[in-house]
């Protein structure tokens, strides 16, 4: 067993001590406690797929497409009439 040294700020002693009040538990424990739930929180996320990030983004209503993506070039095209008036 070690023995660490820990520098807190003003607000992070303050919520240190509510849950160590709350929860009764030594400060050691509370710290211990803390670092496991990290841990299993960045395992979680090393098992995430790129589509469960990509579902979490909020990319608004869109709609708004000239063209579909795998047909561009008739997108430019129109965009081209579009602004151009033609």
């Amino acid at each position: 067993m070690s023995i660490r040294t820990v520098r807190l700020d003003d607000e992070t002693e303050k919520v240190l001590a509510q849950i160590v009040k709350t929860t009764q538990l030594s400060i050691s424990d509370t710290l211990k406690k803390g670092l496991f739930a990290l841990r299993e929180d960045l395992s979680q996320r090393a098992h995430r797929l790129p589509y469960d990030i990509y579902k979490n983004l909020d990319l608004g209503p869109g709609g708004y497409a000239i063209a579909p993506s795998t047909d561009t070039r008739r997108g430019v095209r129109k965009a081209i009439q579009k602004k151009l008036g033609r």
